[in-house]
């Protein structure tokens, strides 16, 4: 996620791609790193944590490349749902397990970005007890209502004459914050519902549960392009692909960027050749047409960076959102 006055570079792609095991067997063959007197990594199984259900982007995402690293590397890399807090419960399993590349994560930016405002200083994930392979891919947000409203812009939303209540995806999130800005920024009486995901979100905004929902694309287009929600902003730097009709906050007078992006994590100190060994894997698989085609159809921009851009990029995101909640007196959660 970002929000800034400034424009960054992106564009992307989606859908689904092989399914691969959810779950991780008692007793399965763990690969170890090069170097540690047990072989060439990867010698056995690879556990890739993903911190949400199955069937959401993150899922999707980490399928993907599970795919792709499985096809190029020739080993298994299960995907394993740990879901819970934003991803914090799967990343403290990761962050525990040994460093030897037998665990292996594709994360959520939010998760160290955002909800950091949103929790008690000891619930903090910190970026720091991973290592930070490289970039995957970016998610935009979109401001959603149902059709049965005569609502098109956010300035419809200034003179709806009532307090707008907001669905988002949990608190600590990027949907979260999109929304709390634009309705702080926008001075709109506003109301944040805050449901645990994406999937039920939109099924609230759909039964006119709540009047809108800040929402990733790839969770609403089917619903934008049948006509069931209108789209009233995306929160992109510059207008999406995806979604080309729909004006950017910052078009409609409002400075409020905000994405979520992912990235591939390890634990803190695994050995360099097998990050190395990762990441040529990831490459390779975001070469392919199969996993260029799965971005396409999930509404998914590349953000194929490297480790380093990607800690810089999360730093200054970091310090950027703690500014602007600090602003706008914004109370993301539980935060003290």
């Amino acid at each position: 996620m970002r929000v800034s006055k400034r424009k960054h570079l992106g564009t992307g792609a989606v859908a689904v791609a092989s399914a691969l095991a959810l779950t991780a067997c008692g007793g399965v063959e763990t690969s170890t790193g090069a170097g540690d007197g047990q072989g060439e990594y990867p010698s056995g199984t690879v556990e890739m944590y993903v911190g949400a259900s199955a069937g959401g982007s993150s899922d999707l995402i980490s399928r993907a490349i599970s795919k792709g690293l499985s096809d190029d590397l020739g080993a298994s890399f299960p995907v394993i749902n740990r879901e819970g807090a934003n991803g914090a419960l799967a990343a403290a399993e990761v962050a525990s397990a040994k460093a030897d590349g037998s665990v292996i994560s594709v994360q959520n930016a939010s998760l160290f970005v955002i909800t950091p405002l949103a929790v008690a200083a000891d619930q903090v994930t910190s970026i720091d007890d991973f290592d930070v392979v490289g970039g995957v891919s970016r998610d935009d947000y979109v401001l959603v209502t149902n059709s049965d409203n005569d609502w098109s812009s956010i300035a419809d939303l200034k003179g709806a004459g009532k307090k707008i209540t907001y669905g988002t995806t949990g608190v600590g999130t990027g949907a979260q914050l999109s929304c709390a800005l634009t309705y702080e920024v926008g001075e709109i009486d506003a109301e944040a519902v805050p449901f645990d995901g994406g999937a039920p979100a939109l099924t609230a905004l759909l039964g006119n549960q709540v009047d809108t929902a800040c929402l990733q694309v790839g969770e609403a287009i089917e619903n934008i392009e049948s006509g069931k929600l209108t789209a009233l902003s995306v929160f992109s730097p510059e207008r999406i692909d995806y979604l080309p009709e729909v004006p950017t906050a910052a078009e409609q007078g409002l400075d409020v960027e905000v994405y979520q992006y992912r990235f591939m994590t390890v634990p803190k100190g695994t050995p360099e050749d097998v990050q190395e060994t990762i990441l040529e894997g990831m490459k390779a698989t975001f070469e392919t047409e199969e996993y260029q085609k799965f971005n396409a159809q999930n509404s998914l921009t590349p953000m194929e960076l490297s480790g380093d851009e990607m800690l810089a990029q999360l730093e200054e995101d970091k310090q950027r959102y703690a500014d602007l909640v600090e602003e706008y007196g914004i109370e993301l959660g539980s935060a003290s």
